[in-house]
């Protein structure tokens, strides 16, 4: 391990031009070097739409301009509740291009945690897509600074009666454009102005919100489009099935135009067949979303018996990949199952195992290991596995610890919040207990929170998980801690079935011996018929430790 001393004040000063990292510069270099390329969006309204990048920073300057006409301030908060479509990659740009700050709403969560989360942003203005209508009705008249509401459609789709009892002024968004002009003078504005607002997907008390900078955000892109991440070109086709209001879509609004590629935005159609059919339709190769979007794809496309061609790649973050995906996805389809790490508080990515050369010459068993872990971190990225001391423990591959990152695209502060614990040293402790080896792999042994300990020793969930999908009959696993009145907690592992299959316990438990330690059997085998996830697709064990935590002390009483 090594140490950089971050001087603040060189000694010398280089003698180089002062220009600034902004985002609109990612879509103005798209316009320059591949002006004819295409977004292409499932839209709401049922059908599909297709522009160029020269079209996308067209209306961007048109939007641009109706925000001034609106009055928006630089720092200002511009809210969107909406999916991926060309609309929202519009507000990304002209948004954050005119010095105001992009503030994506995960619209999946309860009425009252959006108001509470635009309450606490501070929103001014809030961007809404048409299908979010009744939704808005619910909590828009409670909302403390937001001025008014857009309605991301044109007046022949206007929701008008989901929309009556809404006091707010409300505008549509075709209309703000209309008679706009096509070019704006961009502000030259300081690298480091905030840009975009995302709050975490944490399972747990208030979301807190991460706020990027311009400088960070073309940072991260140029290191996602890098063969380190995503290794993106003008010849890849992009999907991001993850979310825009998650994330920032894990960089892909802002790397697709830096390299070329063009990009396949889903709207709303996240199911096995409307992804199949956007990525045979479309040509895709390139897809990101989490585990549980590529097993509903998955299972579609086996029960159709449809190919997933032209399918090269599916970059997976989230959740931990695992390995009877990874095989699945290899032998089933000749895809390459990537894994990428990040969280909101790490731009969101940070590492990666991207297909080399020399690791798909690697046996089958030899890749899949490295295709379970996280991957490497990429260039700009530091990390360390910590004890309980806050001690750097020895990359091993062994030693487990605590995850800490660092680097210019990773959070140093919560939005308006004070968190040392998380926040130390200069570093971001992720709450991810992890392992990294002598070559850089690092693989999450579990989430801090998630870790089972039983009789002093831990037993990680992920494992278990992770074998327990390898079973024929097994759609879906979660393992939790329950209560135990002599070992404190025992692990407790609660199975979803495939369509058309019965798990049978007795022989789960025999699968599991043969491949685990027998104190890490789990102490009950629950068959249930769907596992709670959030908006983002991961497992919200919290909820199901509170619905069993008391399953093995009533089960002996």
């Amino acid at each position: 391990m090594f140490e950089v001393t971050q001087d603040t004040q060189p000694a010398l000063a280089g003698a180089m031009q002062n220009s600034q990292l902004l985002i609109i510069d990612l879509l103005r270099h798209a316009v320059r070097r591949h002006p004819q390329q295409q977004v292409v969006s499932r839209r709401l309204e049922g059908d599909i739409h297709r522009y160029s990048y020269a079209d996308c920073y067209a209306r961007s300057c048109q939007l641009a301009h109706a925000l001034d006409a609106l009055g928006v301030q630089p720092g200002e908060r511009v809210a969107s509740l909406a999916w991926n479509t060309y609309r929202h990659m519009e507000l990304y740009y002209a948004v954050a291009g005119v010095g105001a700050v992009l503030h994506t709403v995960n619209p999946r969560l309860f009425a009252e945690q959006i108001r509470w989360i635009l309450d606490d942003a501070e929103a001014q203005w809030l961007f809404v897509d048409i299908s979010f209508a009744g939704l808005l009705a619910e909590f828009a008249d409670q909302l403390q600074s937001v001025k008014g509401i857009v309605m991301l459609c044109d007046a022949e789709h206007m929701p008008s009666a989901a929309l009556a009892p809404i006091k707010l002024p409300i505008m549509v968004y075709e209309q703000l454009l209309a008679d706009q002009p096509q070019s704006y003078r961009w502000p030259i504005i300081p690298e480091h102005s905030a840009a975009l607002l995302c709050y975490t997907s944490g399972t747990t008390g208030n979301p807190k919100g991460v706020l990027s900078s311009h400088r960070a955000m073309v940072l991260h892109a140029q290191a996602t489009a890098s063969g380190e991440l995503l290794a993106l070109n003008a010849d890849t086709v992009l999907l991001p099935v993850v979310a825009m209001y998650h994330a920032g879509a894990w960089g892909a609004p802002y790397a697709a135009p830096l390299a070329g590629c063009k990009l396949v935005l889903p709207g709303a159609g996240m199911s096995g067949e409307a992804l199949q059919q956007l990525i045979a339709d479309e040509g895709v190769t390139v897809g990101l979303a989490v585990p549980t979007i590529w097993l509903t794809l998955h299972t579609y496309a086996q029960q159709q018996q449809l190919s997933l061609a032209p399918l090269q790649r599916v970059c997976v973050g989230g959740a931990a990949s695992p390995l009877g995906l990874v095989k699945t996805y290899a032998e089933h389809y000749n895809i390459y199952w990537q894994p990428i790490w990040g969280m909101t508080e790490t731009g969101p990515l940070a590492c990666s195992a991207p297909p080399e050369p020399w690791l798909l010459a690697l046996p089958a068993e030899q890749r899949y290991a490295i295709q379970t872990t996280a991957g490497r971190a990429c260039f700009g990225v530091e990390m360390q596995i910590v004890n309980a001391d806050g001690q750097p423990l020895p990359h091993d591959g062994v030693s487990s610890g605590e995850l800490r990152v660092r680097g210019p695209w990773i959070a140093s502060s919560y939005f308006r919040r004070s968190d040392a614990d998380t926040f130390a040293d200069g570093w971001l402790a992720t709450g991810d207990i992890a392992v990294i080896d002598a070559q850089g792999y690092m693989k999450v042994v579990d989430r801090k929170k998630d870790v089972i300990k039983s009789g002093g020793e831990w037993i990680s969930s992920l494992d278990i998980e992770n074998i327990c999908s390898q079973h024929p009959d097994v759609h879906e696993s979660c393992v939790i801690g329950a209560k135990h009145p002599k070992w404190d907690e025992r692990p407790i592992l609660l199975l979803v079935a495939k369509p058309g299959k019965t798990i049978d316990g007795a022989a789960i438990e025999a699968f599991l011996s043969e491949r685990i330690a027998k104190w890490w059997m789990p102490d009950a085998i629950i068959v249930v018929a769907e596992l709670p996830h959030t908006g983002t697709g991961k497992l919200i064990k919290n909820e199901l430790r509170k619905q069993y935590q008391n399953y093995l002390m009533e089960k002996q009483s």
